[in-house]
């Protein structure tokens, strides 16, 4: 991976988690309830080209698109917490009316590249159920 650089975040990105909610017995279900903002940062957003990556699939017998993307963001005790259930919204395009945004990202994989706990690499897809 080549050296990133602090000019090199491109964008703003929020990192989501589910909230708790309950059935109707008042029983709490774990991670059944909206998706609630817990972080946002600065990151570098870079898509992923290249035949060896699966950027179409098969749902309900129709072909559908994901683009995949290395999302780079600082190394820090927010960004450590975020895990694979988690999702990241693009916080720089507004909202429509429903207040559900418009671009929105899968985390498929967190890794640190250069083990210098400097920078974390998040693999997302855009165009995927979260």
């Amino acid at each position: 991976m080549a050296r990133t650089r602090s000019g090199q975040l491109n964008c703003r990105v929020k990192f989501q988690a589910r909230g708790d909610s309950t059935d109707e017995y008042g029983n709490p279900i774990p991670g059944g309830g909206q998706w609630g903002d817990q972080y946002e940062c600065a990151a570098r957003l870079q898509p992923i080209y290249g035949s060896s990556q699966n950027v179409e699939g098969v749902f309900a017998s129709r072909l559908s698109a994901k683009q995949p993307y290395n999302l780079i963001v600082r190394n820090c005790a927010a960004t450590r917490a975020v895990r694979t259930d988690w999702r990241v919204v693009d916080a720089r395009q507004a909202q429509d009316a429903n207040g559900a945004s418009p671009r929105v990202f899968n985390i498929k994989t967190i890794v640190d590249p250069g083990e210098d706990r400097a920078w974390l690499e998040f693999l997302v897809v855009e165009g995927e159920a979260s």
